[in-house]
């Protein structure tokens, strides 16, 4: 699987578990609080409708009362919004209706087919959010000829019961149609009906109200859902895509944004990733540099190896074949000596980042390192000594045996430029929060250019005394990557009678 094709697989695999997915659910909550809140405005309707009818039913028991004096007097009643008052006599025939009075006011059902599109709008929509709350279905108003109290079921039950009686109905365009019905003592019933369309206009403008807040809402909740989107979910998701591509190993194409602008969290995430993916680029970079430096140091000896043995079948001089078998000899340990101190390059820094520090006596640790340098004898009659350390020296964190390897190599690389009887000297002090270690010789010293290269890798300045192939070259590199780790520094500078002075700087404990 390709790097592109692994990174569109990783991007599939975020789903609705990803964060943008999250911040739309979370915000679209509050959207779907207030279509709640918008269906639960049909509650309302059904508790006006209640009233309504309870007040209808009211006015058909005070009627009836009315009715029982002054039965004639119902035909002048007129009411504001159009209510039919009609009075059935016990038989179930009409005795009076007030929509037959002169000038009478009278509620009107209109024709579905009549409508605009607008109220037809509003009429389906009345009826949509009635199916989701899942009404009743009720009745349907209509007319009957004759007209007698027998086709209304509530004025038969007021007949039969003697006690108000109400009924609930639906007119072809949708609107609700009370019916109340009360006896007439001696008469019959009286029976009402009004039609309750101002209830419906009154709940659709409350929705059109709550509908256009929700649209609102809904709006301001996708712009901010975009903004959040855009401002953390979209470069968090460009850092991880950079990230992943690196993990693939496609880290020196990868350019993980940096974010410049941003002053926040995410800012200084984009930043510390990216000098993160620069510091894994140089290291390997280092690492490709180490294995091809590796292999260049190991091709010298390998080279006069084969040539030797090459030759050495060859050869019948006994003098001849012994020279030969000498440089068999030399480069067999200087290959050994190379893979030594590349395999201890090599763990140096895993072994440095697993290593736990601890207080250390650099006073004690030189003194031990110069009365064993004296116990061996350095060659050539050289001579390692100690200056007197000042008192009350503080401790530093390290490791004791990897400071005590930069010491011996300090000291070795000293002792290979010191002359015949030289001395090597090996002094303590502190400089400001630091403990300072200092090893003198009395070689040649370093020349000022090449002070920077010394600490390379596989770079060797040799005497001329000293026999080829003695050293590897990773000595003094290996020094600067120890005291690296320990927060320190090392730098090289000319001694004060001539030879070259190395200073090596710890953090104080």
């Amino acid at each position: 699987m390709g790097t592109e094709s692994a990174v569109q697989e990783w991007r599939r695999g975020l789903g609705f578990g990803s964060l943008r997915a999250r911040i739309f659910a979370v915000n679209l909550l509050a959207v779907c609080v207030l279509a709640i809140m918008l269906l639960y405005l049909d509650t309302v309707r059904a508790r006006l409708l209640d009233e309504r009818t309870d007040a209808l039913s009211n006015e058909a028991v005070a009627i009836a009362g009315l009715a029982a004096d002054l039965p004639a007097g119902l035909e002048r009643l007129s009411f504001a919004r159009g209510t039919r008052i009609r009075l059935y006599a016990g038989d179930g025939g009409l005795l009076t209706d007030n929509w037959h009075g002169p000038a009478t006011r009278q509620f009107r059902i209109e024709d579905p087919a009549a409508y605009s599109w607008r109220r037809a709008s509003a009429k389906f929509i009345d009826r949509a959010l009635e199916q989701v709350q899942g009404n009743r279905a009720l009745p349907v108003y209509a007319e009957a000829m004759p007209d007698r109290a027998g086709q209304w079921p509530e004025a038969a039950r007021a007949l039969a019961t003697g006690r108000p009686a109400t009924q609930l109905r639906r007119a072809v365009d949708g609107s609700y149609i009370v019916g109340a019905a009360a006896p007439v003592p001696g008469v019959g019933v009286v029976h009402l009906t009004d039609n309750a369309e101002d209830v419906s206009r009154v709940l659709r403008a409350e929705r059109l109200t709550s509908f256009w807040l929700l649209a609102s809402v809904a709006a301001i909740t996708f712009g901010l859902s975009l903004y959040l989107a855009r401002t953390i979910v979209r470069p968090l998701r460009m850092l991880a895509i950079a990230a992943h591509r690196v993990r693939l190993g496609r880290s020196r194409e990868v350019v993980v944004p940096r974010l410049p602008d941003r002053r926040d969290e995410i800012g200084a995430l984009a930043r510390a990733l990216s000098d993160m993916s620069i510091a894994l680029r140089r290291q390997i970079d280092a690492t490709e540099a180490f294995a091809a430096d590796v292999a260049h140091e190991l091709k010298n000896p390998l080279a006069s190896l084969r040539s030797a043995v090459d030759v050495l079948d060859r050869v019948e001089q006994p003098d001849l074949r012994a020279q030969l078998l000498a440089v068999i000899r030399d480069d067999v340990g200087r290959i050994d000596r190379l893979i030594t101190d590349i395999a201890d390059a090599s763990r140096l820094d895993a072994e440095l980042s697993r290593t736990g520090f601890q207080p250390v006596d650099l006073a004690r640790l030189c003194t031990g390192l110069v009365t064993a340098y004296g116990v061996a004898g350095p060659p050539r009659g050289v001579t390692i000594t100690l200056d007197t350390p000042p008192a009350g020296l503080p401790d530093i964190e390290g490791d004791a045996a990897r400071l005590a390897q930069v010491l011996r190599n300090l000291i070795d690389n000293a002792i290979s430029f010191s002359p015949d009887g030289g001395r090597v000297t090996l002094g303590l002090a502190t400089a400001g929060d630091q403990v300072e270690v200092t090893v003198a010789d009395q070689g040649p010293g370093v020349p000022a250019a090449n002070r920077a290269d010394i600490f390379r890798r596989f770079y060797s300045e040799r005497p001329a005394t000293e026999d080829f192939g003695r050293h590897s070259g990773l000595g003094l590199s290996i020094a600067g990557a120890i005291v690296a780790a320990h927060g320190g520094s090392i730098r090289v500078e000319d001694a004060g009678g001539g030879g070259a002075l190395f200073r090596v700087g710890l953090p104080v404990a």
